[in-house]
């Protein structure tokens, strides 16, 4: 199940609004998530999608936690070709690799009540001491092409973006405004008694335990049909389960594990 959106979409006349929020996976990993009904998305699927609106301004809301780097910078390409404008709104949340889909826009706009999130790519690995150094090789490398989405949109320096994502820093609509990562604030104060403008106070309390306390609920969703699909839950469930490549499903389980740790060491 996509976890996009389109309105108005039927009327070439009128702007359409588009909505992200849910998984960001691979295009070799959707078919797994729409087969457990998790809202999510693949770059194939979202191209095809998006290239029904050529020529028209859009506006993209971003609620999501993120997931595959990989597929966030194919929806950020995509985006970033769409011949029209982008005005990319965070109502909620955009973190990881929505924060990425985010740097899209032409403007880029938060509400008071949103965050951004930048950290450094992590991943798995397995086998001797030489695949390890060069699974961190590539995740050097993979930070390189991260930096090279902020710096665009920034204009920081990549030293300070490079300990921004360090520090796993999260931002406020303020904060995000000040780094240049966003133009401006949803529902923002037009004036102040002096004529001037001034953006309305973040009100948005940056506390990483009510935050991580709803990182995964759909994950948890995925493992909760894992488990019922392993107890052979009814002959429907047993049937389906001879469909699924175990390995498959076991490898994106691992994956959501470990991040559930990194995660998780928030709340403990």
């Amino acid at each position: 199940m996509p976890f996009w959106s389109f309105k108005n979409a039927a009327a070439p006349e009128e702007d359409v609004e588009l909505r992200i929020e849910g998984e960001i996976v691979s295009d070799d990993d959707a078919w797994i998530y729409e087969w457990f009904d998790i809202p999510t998305a693949s770059p194939n699927a979202f191209r095809s999608a998006l290239s029904e609106q050529k020529g028209k301004n859009i506006t993209v809301w971003v609620d999501s936690w993120g997931g595959d780097v990989f597929a966030g910078a194919g929806i950020y390409n995509a985006l970033k070709e769409h011949k029209g404008k982008v005005t990319v709104k965070v109502d909620g949340k955009a973190v990881s690799a929505a924060s990425v889909i985010a740097m899209a826009g032409d403007e880029i706009l938060m509400s008071p009540a949103s965050i951004l999130m930048i950290h450094n790519p992590w991943s798995f690995a397995m086998g001797e001491a030489k695949d390890m150094r060069h699974q961190a090789d590539v995740l050097d490398e993979v930070k390189e092409t991260i930096l090279n989405v902020y710096r665009e949109r920034t204009g920081l320096s990549r030293n300070k973006l490079s300990r921004m994502m360090d520090d796993e820093t999260w931002m406020s609509a303020r904060k995000a405004m000040a780094d240049g990562f966003a133009d401006g604030m949803l529902y923002a104060n037009a004036q102040t008694d002096d004529g001037e403008g001034e953006a309305a106070q973040n009100a948005f309390s940056v506390g990483r335990r009510s935050i991580m306390n709803s990182t995964e609920n759909v994950m948890k969703r995925f493992f909760e049909q894992w488990q019922k699909l392993q107890a052979g839950d009814g002959a429907h469930a047993a049937a389906k389960n001879k469909d699924i490549p175990q390995q498959r499903v076991i490898d994106i389980a691992r994956r959501v594990s470990v991040r559930e740790k990194q995660f998780g060491r928030h709340t403990k």
